[in-house]
C-alpha cells in the first residue's frame, strides 16, 4: 500500500512540474512582446559568472509613486516587499512607458498590466539579471532595453536584451 502511495506521490509531483513548464513554454510562445528601457548597472558576478544585473527606467518610476506607508494595499508583508501591478502604455514598437500603478482601473488600447515585486528597496520585473556565456559579455555591451513576453494576468519572462535599434543581441 505504501509503495502504491509512493507512486502516485511520484506521478503527481511529475505532472504538477512538467505542467508548470507547459505553462512557461506557452506565455514564451503566445504571450505580448514587451519592450523595457534598461537604468545600466555592474555586468558581473564572481560566484554566478558572466551576467548583467538588470534594472529598468520603469522600476525607478515606480518606485517614486510607491506609496511609502505599510497600510497601503501596495505594501504585502512590509515596507521593504510589495507585490502589484503597473499600468504601461506600449508605442508602435511595442516599448513600454509608464502611466500609473494599477488600482483595478480599465486598460486603454495600447495598455498592458505588468507585474512587479519590491524587494529589499529593488523594483523586478521577473529577474534583475540576463546571465550569458563566459567571455561572451562584448556582445551585451550595447544593451538598452530588455524584451519580455507578458500573459494575460501581467506575469512577464525576460526573453532577450536589444540595442538602442531595438535589435537583439547575442545568438
Amino acid at each position: 500500500m505504501s509503495k502504491v502511495i509512493a507512486v502516485l506521490g511520484l506521478v503527481l509531483a511529475l505532472g504538477l512540474i512538467n505542467w508548470s513548464i507547459y505553462q512557461k513554454e506557452q506565455h514564451l510562445r503566445h504571450g505580448d512582446v514587451i519592450k523595457l528601457k534598461l537604468a545600466p548597472v555592474d555586468p558581473r558576478s564572481l560566484m554566478q559568472g558572466d551576467y548583467m544585473a538588470l534594472r529598468f527606467e520603469l522600476a525607478n518610476q515606480i518606485r517614486e509613486v510607491l506609496p511609502k506607508n505599510e497600510s497601503n494595499a501596495f505594501w504585502q508583508g512590509g515596507v521593504e516587499d510589495a507585490d502589484g501591478w503597473v499600468i504601461v502604455q506600449l508605442d508602435e514598437f511595442a516599448t513600454a512607458s509608464f502611466v500609473a500603478l494599477d488600482s483595478g482601473q480599465s486598460l486603454a488600447a495600447k495598455q498592458r498590466k505588468l507585474q512587479f515585486r519590491a524587494r529589499n528597496g529593488q523594483i523586478k520585473f521577473a529577474s534583475n539579471a540576463f546571465f550569458f556565456e563566459e567571455g561572451t559579455a562584448h556582445r551585451y555591451d550595447a544593451a538598452q532595453y530588455g524584451e519580455f513576453r507578458v500573459n494575460q494576468q501581467g506575469e512577464v519572462l525576460l526573453t532577450a536584451l536589444l540595442d538602442k535599434d531595438l535589435q537583439i543581441l547575442g545568438p
